[in-house]
């Protein structure tokens, strides 16, 4: 088996990889766990992987972990989500504070639960000055609805004759100050993007594997940001 942290050439890092970390409930199903069980496995995930991007020089990393549309799953796993969340920022808040990681949310605070927003809001502050690496946790989150959000947002602060930019426009978003998604990996197999940052990954390059995300561990982002200097990125030219 390669080692591909071995291989990847250090100067050509992606500056933001955006991840959607799917297969959490294959993976209990498969184990025959209820799928909270999965999630928790997910969330662990999540350590791991912090290290590794920032062993590797990645500036950004984005987690779609609750979409606007995970609201129509069952009640009870929803509120298991929701407290492994809260859990897991209130355990990890003193290793994210020792290695310098900035915490960013993308998304709205409405409807999450009061305790869980309380959290991750105390967690967001403490994080303020920190710069090794950005931790985007994208929750209750829907590209479509930040599209409208930023929309919104620019129409209200518009000043008399001013036109709409990319650059302007950018600057509503979310994900504003970030830079642009270079590198979207996909857990469990599945190849679609499920509203996920459909602005910010206008030219990222995209690897679908079909590794259930509580089983994605550091060999695979190696190998996948071996896979993605490979790629010939062009931007629309020649």
């Amino acid at each position: 088996m390669k080692d591909y942290s071995r291989l990847i050439d250090r100067d050509n890092i992606p500056r933001h990889v955006a991840i959607i970390m799917d297969g959490n409930g294959r993976w209990a199903k498969r184990r025959s766990l209820p799928r909270v069980e999965g999630h928790r496995r997910g969330a662990q995930v999540i350590q791991s992987l912090m290290d590794t991007a920032i062993d590797l020089g990645i500036e950004v990393v984005s987690l779609y972990a609750f979409s606007t549309e995970n609201w129509s799953r069952p009640k009870d796993e929803i509120a298991g989500i929701w407290r492994l969340l809260g859990m897991f920022f209130e355990a990890n808040i003193d290793t994210i504070m020792k290695k310098g990681v900035l915490l960013r949310h993308s998304g709205s605070m409405k409807h999450l639960p009061a305790s869980t927003r309380r959290i991750i809001e105390d967690s967001l502050a403490r994080t303020r000055g920190n710069r090794a690496i950005t931790l985007n946790f994208c929750l209750n989150y829907g590209g479509r609805q930040e599209l409208v959000d930023a929309v919104n947002a620019w129409t209200a602060s518009r000043k008399p004759g001013e036109k709409l930019t990319e650059r302007s426009f950018g600057r509503h978003l979310y994900t504003a100050g970030l830079p642009d998604v270079d590198l979207l990996i996909r857990t469990s197999g599945e190849h679609r993007i499920s509203n996920f940052l459909l602005w910010q990954i206008a030219y990222a390059e995209m690897i679908f594997t079909r590794v259930l995300w509580p089983d994605f561990g550091p060999r695979h982002l190696y190998r996948m940001i071996y896979e993605y200097q490979q790629r010939d990125r062009r931007f629309g030219g020649l």
